[in-house]
């Protein structure tokens, strides 16, 4: 039997991460038989409500319980063999990393510079396995670059311990280069491999009249993540998108607000944009030409409703990832290199601007240049879309490759 633990990655929370997780249950299943997964989870309350997977287990791994719990006894898994049996038998986390043949480490960026105070937890989330002599495939990520001291020696140190560090995109693959890495792949986001499964229609519907989407349709996805930064410099992350909107709609398009990130149940905003969007639904002009999707949805039935959509504005890079993914002309509102490298892969960089250049004139043109080359920019995607998608599946024959070796 093929045992797997994950890391990185979720059910609830981020749909991004839980798009990552699925399709790699998704495809690692179609090549290994009967795998089970083991997810460390940063929110295993909230993910074992939502797991439907028997193969699935969940298990606690909040930050403080990995950097220091399961750290700690996997370092003590490595230097007292005496205590390996005891250590399985007490610890979920330990024998789950103990037992298993490969660890995916799912974390969308990591060892990156000006994300320092995530550097602790990049360590964290690989070091137990490689404590515990498992094998760590970091699947496809951004990592870099590597100028700031303090990351540019973690990534000196840890990166090259993994068994392969799978790129998203040529500048990663660049920065990766030139840290003298020699364990990489280039590859594409995992979640390019996420199928739905055709009961997402159904299941959407019963929460949303379909016909909504029989016109044009623009689905704009806000991030609190980009709110913090363009507030941070006196700007109105919220009000800009509010604006927006109302000038879609004064153009006769309807436009679809939705989540991409939702932890129900909370008004936390970490990994959750749904209180910001609730927010920005509140103060548009009331109408019938507006669809806000107030829930949570699964990856699936997300990617299905960003499909169904004729352009698509983007500030959460998995919400991309969806609507490139169903070939949706998009126009992106970053924060990082990790948006621009998987748009170069479809020719379509200059669809990508970053937060420090938001402004309400900047977003109005460049949406209208959009608009207006939706044709050529759909061709594009149709012609790149099933390279990309290769590109991301390959990362499961490899695992699989790992996997097999280590039974």
């Amino acid at each position: 039997m093929t045992r797997i633990t994950i890391i990185g990655s979720a059910l609830s929370g981020n749909k991004g991460a839980s798009a990552m997780l699925e399709a790699a249950m998704q495809t690692l299943g179609e090549r290994l038989d009967d795998p089970q997964f083991t997810l460390l989870s940063m929110y295993p309350v909230e993910d074992a409500a939502q797991n439907v997977y028997p193969n699935l287990e969940i298990v606690p791994a909040a930050p403080r319980q990995l950097g220091v719990t399961i750290n700690s006894l996997a370092l003590a898994y490595r230097i007292l063999p005496f205590l390996r049996k005891t250590l399985r038998s007490r610890s979920r986390a330990i024998r789950a990393l103990a037992e298993s043949d490969v660890l995916l480490d799912q974390g969308g960026i990591t060892f990156t510079d000006g994300r320092e105070k995530f550097l602790l937890y990049n360590v964290a989330s690989i070091l137990p396995a490689l404590n515990t002599r498992t094998p760590v495939f970091k699947c496809a990520q951004a990592v870099g670059p590597f100028q700031n001291p303090i990351n540019r020696w973690a990534s000196k140190t840890y990166l090259p311990k993994a068994r392969t560090i799978v790129t998203r995109g040529r500048i990663t693959h660049e920065f990766a280069e030139g840290l003298g890495l020699t364990n990489l792949v280039a590859g594409a986001d995992y979640a390019f491999s996420l199928e739905l499964d055709g009961t997402e229609h159904d299941a959407v519907a019963e929460h949303v009249h379909m016909e909504f989407f029989d016109g044009d349709v623009v689905g704009v996805c806000p991030s609190v993540v980009l709110r913090k930064k363009v507030d941070a410099r006196g700007g109105d992350y919220a009000g800009q998108i509010v604006s927006f909107i109302e000038s879609v709609r004064a153009q006769g398009k309807r436009v679809l607000l939705v989540p991409h990130s939702v932890r129900t149940g909370t008004d936390k905003t970490h990994n959750n944009d749904l209180p910001l969007c609730r927010e920005i639904s509140a103060r548009l002009r009331p109408g019938d030409d507006v669809l806000f999707i107030d829930r949570e949805l699964t990856s699936q039935q997300l990617r299905y409703v960003i499909g169904r959509c004729s352009l698509f504005v983007a500030s959460r890079f998995h919400a991309m990832v969806s609507s490139l993914a169903m070939a949706v002309p998009t126009l992106v509102i970053g924060w990082s290199h990790k948006y621009r490298e998987v748009l170069e892969m479809f020719e379509l960089e200059e669809w990508a601007f970053g937060h420090d250049q938001l402004t309400p004139e900047h977003l109005a043109d460049r949406f209208a240049a959009l608009d207006a080359a939706r044709d050529d920019v759909k061709a594009k995607l149709d012609a790149h879309l099933p390279e990309v998608k290769a590109r991301s599946i390959m990362q499961a024959d490899l695992i699989a490759q790992i996997a097999r070796a280590e039974a």
